[in-house]
């Protein structure tokens, strides 16, 4: 083949795979970045929570306290701040829990209970006495000791039946139930359970009681034994039980006043 039409046919390659490579085109630019804008972090006042589980009864020390971070959208009032009480922690130090806190928990003025205020009255119910009866430590009259505080108990008299003794020449013994559902405070020194005790721990068990039945609870220990009956949780609230005696029979065999068109009588078994 002559020079010139490999010249020509050279040049007509060249040509062609140019042109196929404009055809072809350039690979497509990369699609642009999107910036991602964060949005600000909302705004967070410093809160006083409890830095671990406080179970009632438990003395604050500085461990159990912490400020933490707090979105003013969820600030309550009753929240304890930095902002407005920079002291707080310190402050706080030695007030007794009046009611629980979980982990993280803000800390609140109404569930503590200051060194100079007494526990007990803090915990005890409007309107309610706290009285304290004489238990048996080996659980011979409290259910084998497994009542706890918070849990909900029957009172039970036993006394010495003096007319049916006489009848019989021999002592006759009596138990009658004097109230239902009453709700346990402390057992001796324990208002709380802890670390899976089940068990009494101490000689008395104190009761949370309105007037009239402290008066009854009184008068009953002077004139026989007292001893307490667990009663299930899915039984509290619920005091009318079949064999409940009449309200003015129940006082006359508890020895109490009974009121008669506005006559007084002094009723003693």
């Amino acid at each position: 083949m002559k020079p010139a039409r490999l010249a020509v046919l050279g040049i007509a390659l060249l040509a062609g795979s140019g042109a196929a490579y404009l055809m072809g085109g350039s690979p497509p630019p990369p699609p642009p970045t999107e910036k991602v804008v964060q949005a600000p972090p909302p705004p967070t006042t410093d809160v006083l929570v409890a830095a671990a589980d406080e179970p009632m009864g438990q003395v604050l020390q500085a461990a159990d306290l912490r400020w933490q971070p707090w979105p003013d959208s969820a600030l309550s009032p009753g929240f304890v701040t930095r902002k407005t009480n920079p002291q707080a922690l310190e402050t706080t130090i030695g007030a007794t829990v009046r009611s629980a806190f979980l982990a993280g928990e803000p800390i609140r003025a109404q569930k503590l209970v200051r060194p100079e205020s007494g526990f007990m009255a803090a915990i005890l119910p409007s309107g309610m006495r706290a009285v304290a009866i004489v238990t048996d430590s080996r659980g011979t009259n409290s259910a084998g000791g497994f009542i706890l505080p918070n849990d909900r108990v029957d009172v039970i008299r036993t006394y010495r039946d003096d007319a049916a003794s006489k009848a019989a020449g021999s002592d006759v013994q009596m138990s009658q139930t004097i109230l239902r559902d009453i709700r346990v405070l402390a057992v001796g020194q324990l208002i709380q359970e802890k670390n899976g005790t089940n068990v009494v721990t101490g000689e008395t068990a104190t009761l949370a009681l309105t007037p009239a039945q402290a008066e009854t609870v009184t008068l009953a220990q002077k004139i026989g034994s007292l001893s307490l009956s667990l009663r299930s949780l899915a039984d509290a609230g619920h005091t009318a039980d079949a064999d409940a005696p009449a309200t003015e029979q129940a006082a006359i065999d508890r020895g109490l006043t009974v009121v008669r068109f506005g006559i007084a009588q002094q009723h003693t078994p």
